[in-house]
C-alpha cells in the first residue's frame, strides 16, 4: 500500500459506514476531528523510521476511515500491518491542533479488525497470562528467580529475541547501592493505595517498596488494597477491550474498599489506562459512575511527590538524563513532576537528552511482536543517551526501563536505566 492509496481513500471518507455497531464506528466522532494537516508526522516514531505515510497517524486515520466506510476490508493484510506497526505512544495527540483522540481510535480499530486477525502466538500467551492471577504469579516468580542468576547477563548478547529478553531481565537490577532509612511518618497529606502492578511487583519489587517509603517520607499514609489485578492496559492496547473492562471492574471494586484518598501508580502505562477507566466503561451504566470516581483519584507517584515538595534528600553525584515515558507525557500530560523529583536530589546533575519526548520502542509487548521496528526506534534513543554522557537514564515506566536497559547492555554502554523514585529513595537513605 502506498501514499497513492491514502490519497484515493481521502477522497471517499464521507461514505456510509458499513461496520455499524463496531468499536470503530462508535468512535467515529473522534475520527472525524482529524483535518489531515500532517503536524503529527514528525512526532511519530514509525513514520520517522519508515518514511511511509501509511505508518503515520494521519495515514492510519485515513485507513480507519476507509475500513469504516467499506473501501477497505478489516481483513486487508496491508491495513492490518500498518495498524499493528503503531506503537500507540500517543505523541501525535500532544501536537494535534484538533484534539484527535488517537489512542482511543487505535484501540477501537484493533478491536474492530481483531475478528479477522489473530495476534501472534507470543502476544496471545502474554495477554492470557496477565489476565489470570495464578499463571501471572507463577510467571513473575519464575522471572524474578531467573533474573537473580547470572544467566540473563550472560545471554544478553545473543543475537536473537531470546537474547533481548534476557537483557531485559538483567536490566531490572537497581544499578546503585542503596542504604536503609526509616521514613518520617506523618500522613497529613492523605491516605494512598499503591497499584502494585504486574511487572512492577514481579520484577521491580524494590521500586514498589521505595515508592511506599518515599511517599510516607513526604507526608502520605499508605493503605493496602487487596484483590487488585492487572490494570488491563496491555489488553486495551491490543484491542481486547472486553478483557480490559473485566479487569477494570475488578480493580475498581478492590480499591473502593481501601478508602484511600489517592490511588498511586509508578508505571506510566498503567496510570494512563487507570485515568481512562471512565471512558473504558462509558457504556456500562452500572459501572460508569464508579469508574469516573475511581479515575479521579489516580495519580502518578511523581504528581503526589511534586505536590508535596518533594523533601530534599542526601547528595547523589551522578549525571542523569530524564527520558519521559510516552504514556506519562502524552497520555497523562504529566511533564514537570518527574523532573521536580530529580531536582530535589542534591549534587545530581540533570543533563539534557535529545528527543527525550520520543518513544523508546517498548510500547507494552510491541518489542516482542514488532522486534525489528522496535529496535530501529530504540537505536535513536541509545544514540542520544550516548551523546548526553549520562551515567543513568531515569524513566517512570517498567517497559521503558527494560527496553532502554536492555539496549544499553547489548550496546556495551556504561549507562544504566533507573526509576526516578529509586533515585529519590537512595537520596533519602544518603542523609
Amino acid at each position: 500500500m502506498t501514499g497513492d492509496t491514502i490519497a484515493v481513500a481521502t477522497q471517499n471518507v464521507s461514505g456510509s459506514c458499513v461496520l455499524s455497531g463496531s468499536p470503530l464506528a462508535q468512535a467515529r466522532a473522534g475520527l472525524d476531528t482529524c483535518v489531515h494537516c500532517g503536524l503529527c508526522l514528525q512526532s511519530c516514531p514509525t513514520y520517522l523510521a519508515l518514511e511511509d505515510e501509511n505508518d503515520s497517524p494521519r495515514g492510519r486515520i485515513v485507513l480507519m476511515h476507509s475500513v469504516l466506510d467499506g473501501e477497505l476490508s478489516p481483513a486487508d493484510v496491508d491495513v492490518q500491518r500498518h495498524i499493528s506497526r503503531c506503537l500507540g505512544c500517543r505523541a501525535c495527540e500532544t501536537v494535534c491542533p484538533s484534539g484527535v483522540p488517537y489512542g482511543h481510535l487505535l484501540e477501537a480499530t484493533r478491536a474492530t479488525i481483531g475478528a479477522s486477525r489473530r495476534l501472534p502466538l507470543i502476544a496471545r500467551i502474554i495477554l492470557w497470562i496477565f489476565a489470570h492471577p495464578l499463571p501471572l504469579r507463577v510467571a513473575m516468580v519464575a522471572s524474578r528467580l531467573l533474573a537473580a542468576t547470572p544467566l540473563p547477563t550472560l545471554a544478553a548478547k545473543l543475537s536473537s529475541r531470546y537474547g533481548f529478553a534476557m537483557a531485559m531481565l538483567a536490566s531490572t537490577e537497581f544499578p546503585l547501592e542503596r542504604g536503609e532509612y526509616t521514613p518520617t511518618v506523618t500522613g497529613e497529606r492523605g491516605s494512598v493505595a499503591l497499584l502494585r502492578g504486574c511487572v512492577m511487583e514481579g520484577l521491580f519489587t524494590d521500586t514498589n517498596r521505595a515508592t511506599e517509603r518515599v511517599l510516607t517520607h513526604n507526608g502520605y499514609r499508605m493503605v493496602s488494597a487487596s484483590g487488585q489485578r492487572c490494570c488491563g492496559a496491555l489488553h486495551a492496547h491490543a484491542g481486547d477491550l472486553n478483557t480490559a473492562r473485566t479487569l477494570a471492574r475488578h480493580n475498581i471494586a478492590a480499591f473502593e474498599t481501601s478508602g484511600a484518598t489517592y490511588i498511586v501508580t509508578n508505571a506510566a502505562g498503567c496510570g494512563a489506562l487507570l485515568k481512562e477507566y471512565g471512558y473504558l466503561l462509558r457504556d456500562d451504566e452500572a459501572w460508569r459512575g464508579r469508574a469516573e470516581a475511581f479515575s479521579s483519584t489516580i495519580r502518578d507517584v511523581s504528581e503526589l511527590l511534586a505536590e508535596a515538595g518533594p523533601r530534599s534528600g542526601g547528595p547523589l553525584p551522578f549525571r542523569v538524563a530524564y527520558d519521559a515515558p510516552c504514556h506519562l507525557q502524552h497520555a497523562q500530560r504529566v511533564t514537570s513532576p518527574p523532573v521536580q523529583m530529580l531536582e530535589a536530589i542534591p549534587d545530581l546533575q540533570l543533563v539534557p537528552l535529545q528527543d527525550w519526548d520520543q518513544c523508546c520502542g517498548s510500547a507494552g509487548i510491541y518489542n516482542l511482536v514488532e522486534p525489528e521496528l522496535s529496535d530501529a526506534v530504540l537505536a535513536r534513543k541509545l544514540a542520544n543517551v550516548h551523546a548526553s554522557g549520562a551515567a543513568l537514564v531515569a524513566s517512570g515506566n517498567p517497559g521503558c526501563l527494560m527496553q532502554i536497559g536492555a539496549g544499553l547492555l547489548r550496546a556495551d554502554m556504561k549507562a544504566r536505566a533507573v526509576h526516578p523514585v529509586d533515585l529519590l529513595d537512595a537520596s533519602y537513605a544518603a542523609l
